[in-house]
């Protein structure tokens, strides 16, 4: 996987929250990924928006549900999946949708603490 960040990988954490708030106003990541899909989708690859900053690069059929055929066989009744990044175009959007799986949609760390003890009481 690759990972493009149109901010640049090494700004502070000032910089990244302004970007992000600028980012939900101006979708300048999902402008990238539209374009970078329609240039470079007929190679194989894949782009998705991640984190607060970046766009994520892989071949298709390497998301995050790749790891999920690594399960198979393995005698698991259900795999749940939480993410932040679940709507379409997002990083977590095939692996959140994917049958596979229960997905959970969540915003930060406090609603994945609180989930986790909804669901298995930890």
């Amino acid at each position: 996987m690759l990972n493009i960040s149109p901010i640049g990988r090494n700004c502070s954490h000032g910089e990244r929250v302004e970007f992000h708030a600028y980012d939900q106003v101006h979708h300048v990541r999902a402008e990238m990924v539209r374009v970078l899909q329609e240039r470079f989708g007929e190679w194989g690859l894949r782009f998705a928006i991640g984190g607060m900053i970046s766009i994520d690069c892989f071949p298709k059929g390497w998301d995050k549900t790749y790891c999920l055929g690594l399960l198979e066989g393995e005698g698991f009744e259900e795999v749940h999946f939480v993410g932040d990044m679940t709507g379409e175009g997002g990083n977590d959007y095939e692996i959140f949708s994917d049958p596979r799986t229960i997905g959970h949609a969540v915003n930060n760390p406090d609603e994945t603490l609180a989930l986790m003890h909804t669901l298995f009481n930890v």
